[in-house]
Formats: structure tokens, sequence, C-alpha cells
């Protein structure tokens, strides 16, 4: 029989009961998605990835956690710092890549490149390049679940930066005149783009955003998986009973600048330094398995293997992957309905 997490995990918190084999996989999905982005971060160093590319390494834990509280027949979509939401929703690591590279077999046909991907199979509407774009579009989706009397929910992520934009409010007016069932995930990485969320917004309590229209919001530990899935949970559960809308301020931080041409002066190296030593979402729970007896060294050392060899597989398969042909910039462009 498989061990229940402990009461309290490494920093002293209260954490969910879960098993060894959802503690395992969550710390497997962060970990494929840390060492993608630090593949990713390689490659574009190298000139193979061109264009804007916007890693998600420190977040890993908000979207495996979101991720895990909700069913494959509910949609996500999110801003243009997406490589790690769509892992999370199983797109497979060969096709993220190879879009990520610009060839033929990734999942936009090399088109769209780091910001632009989707995957229907997937239920995953993108990665949008225009800040706070996604917000309406996430919210439409969840029009169409409640108009169809379907019982799916969208969970709609966008950045604290993006939350001061004004086609936000008139989404969050809609869902909640409509109680329509959408998750919006604001995460709260400290910085929108240079500028610290302080200097940025009048009121810094992001989850309370929607307190006009009567949505509730709730601000979660965005570096903490457990703790994440549970929040996740909650909200997913109230906008299923047909009570509209939920706000989530995932609190988290990046690592790495905004985007690979950020050189992110505007922080300290000690400041980084210091998340990454005391509130890394992957060394959280990496020693919450040790200690809990969920797992021991061998076993996560097994994982970390197998993870390196699926991301430098992917980083092959996307090198060996054509260009698209020029007569690609002519399909895709209308949809006959």
């Amino acid at each position: 029989m498989a061990k229940a997490a402990a009461k309290r995990g490494p920093r002293g918190k209260s954490t969910p009961a879960a098993s060894s084999e959802e503690l395992l996989h969550h710390y497997r999905e962060m970990l494929l998605i840390r060492r993608f982005e630090e593949k990713a971060g390689q490659l574009y160093g190298m000139g193979l990835i061109g264009g804007f590319c916007h890693l998600y390494i420190g977040q890993e834990a908000v979207v495996v956690g979101a991720q895990a509280a909700i069913g494959p027949e509910d949609s996500v979509l999110t801003s243009y710092r997406d490589h790690g939401h769509m892992l999370a929703t199983g797109m497979d690591p060969r096709g993220v890549m190879a879009e990520l590279t610009g060839r033929i077999d990734g999942y936009s046909k090399g088109k769209g490149g780091s910001m632009h991907m989707f995957s229907r199979e997937k239920n995953f509407y993108g990665g949008h390049g225009i800040v706070g774009a996604q917000v309406p579009i996430g919210t439409g989706i969840a029009f169409a679940y409640k108009y169809r009397g379907l019982n799916n929910v969208c969970l709609t992520y966008f950045g604290d930066g993006a939350s001061n934009q004004g086609q936000v409010y008139e989404s969050f007016n809609m869902a909640a005149l409509w109680k329509l069932p959408v998750i919006y995930i604001i995460e709260n990485n400290k910085y929108g783009m240079g500028t610290a969320v302080e200097r940025s917004s009048a009121n810094a309590e992001l989850c309370q955003r929607g307190r006009a229209y009567g949505i509730p919001g709730e601000s979660v530990d965005g570096m903490d998986v457990q703790a994440m899935k549970a929040a996740t949970e909650k909200a997913v559960a109230h906008s299923r009973a047909g009570k509209g809308p939920f706000i989530l301020e995932a609190m988290t931080y990046r690592y790495r600048g905004h985007s690979m041409s950020d050189p992110a002066k505007y922080r300290s190296k000690e400041e980084v330094q210091k998340v990454r030593s005391e509130r890394d979402p992957i060394d959280h729970l990496r020693a919450l398995l040790l200690e809990g007896g969920h797992a021991d060294e061998d076993a996560l050392k097994k994982i970390d293997r197998a993870v390196k060899d699926i991301v430098a597989d992917a980083a092959e398969f996307a090198q060996n992957s054509p260009e698209p042909d020029p007569s690609e910039l002519w399909t895709d462009v209308l949809v006959e309905a």
C-alpha cells in the first residue's frame, strides 16, 4: 500500500494527504519541465531557437498542481510563458521542441514558435503572445461549455502584469454575470517584465481583483505543488457546481529573466539565490519524498535519468526535423466552418 504524505512538509506547512505514486508523478512532471526549459535555454544560446523564448523555470509547481485537479475533458490556455503548461497537459516533448526550433514536426508546423502552440487533442488552446489576450478567449471557451450544457471547466492562466489589462476585467464581468465555469489563475512571479508588482499595482493583492464582480479569490503558495492542487480542486468544485468563476493567485517566482533577452538587472543575484535555496518547488517535493519514505535516492536518480533521456531525445528529434516548406506560408490561414 502506498504511504500517505506526511501531515507537515519540509517547510513545516500542513500538506494534503497524497499517495507515493501521486507525489512521484508530480516530481517527474516538474522535473521534466525544469530539464526541458534548461535545454531550451541551451538551444536558444546556440541559435537554434529564434524569436522570443520565455522560460518557466521556478514556476513548475503551479501548472503541475493545477493540472492534477482537472480532467482530460477540461481545457487550458495561457500566455507566452507556455512550455510548462504544454508538457503538463501531456503534449509530446518532441513536438514542443520541434516547434520551438521552427521545424515541420512541431505542433504548429514550425510556424508558431515558442509563443503559439496548440493541441486540440489535449484541450490546450495556446500560447498567446499578446498580454492578457488569452483571458477573454478562456472566458469564451467557458461560455461554450455553459451554452452546450457541459460540466467542463477552463483554466485560464495569466501573469501579474496582465492583471492590469482592461480586457481582463471585461472578462471578469461577463464570467460573473453568466456564471461561467472558468478558473482564472494569476501566476504572480513578482515581476511584470522588469517591474515589481508593488510598483505597477495599486492593490497588490491580486486574488481580490474580482471582488467588484462577486468573484471569490484565494492566494496560494505556487511553490508547493500539493497546495496548488488543493486550491485548484476547491476552485474547480466551485465552478462545476454552477457558481461561476474563481480566481487563484499563485505566489511563485521565475529564476530567469522575463525572456532569454532579459539580463534581469532589476533584481539582485542574492534575491534569486535566496528563493532557489529556500523555496524551490522541486527541492521541496524531493525532501518530502525522502523524509516521508515515499522514495529513496536511487529511485529519484532513476527518474532524473529518464527525464534527461526524454529531453535529449526531444532536442535530437527537433534538430533532425526538416524546416517547413515555403508553401506552408499559405496553409492554416483560414478555417471554413
